[in-house]
């Protein structure tokens, strides 16, 4: 028989460790969306850094990452012969981004 003390320790115990396993869940939710963003403009920036490359116009290319990952910033440049492109866009932990070159063979 238990003693009179601890009736209910159980109870009060799961409900103080309740929130902290549902934040732990949230947080790494948060994670695996941030990476999964983070993969998709990383692959959207690739793509987009080849189309300029090769002669797209800006638009397209900027096109190319708004179709991929949707509310993206994308800022494209031009450094000695390649063509950069950094897209950026929001996660449930902040900003993520990715960048990319390929070399300017059609411009």
């Amino acid at each position: 028989m238990r003693p009179l003390g601890e009736r209910g320790s159980a109870t009060a115990e799961f409900a103080i460790a309740l929130p902290a396993v549902g934040l732990v869940l949230l947080l790494g939710a948060g994670a695996l969306a941030a990476g999964a963003t983070t993969v998709r403009l990383q692959d959207a920036a690739a793509d987009a850094a080849r189309l300029a490359a090769r002669g797209e116009s800006d638009a397209r290319a900027v096109a190319a990452v708004a179709d991929a990952v949707p509310g993206a910033r994308t800022h494209l440049e031009q450094r000695a012969d390649l063509v950069c492109v950094t897209a950026s866009a929001a996660s449930m932990l902040g900003d993520v981004s990715a960048s990319s070159c390929a070399l300017a063979g059609g411009r």
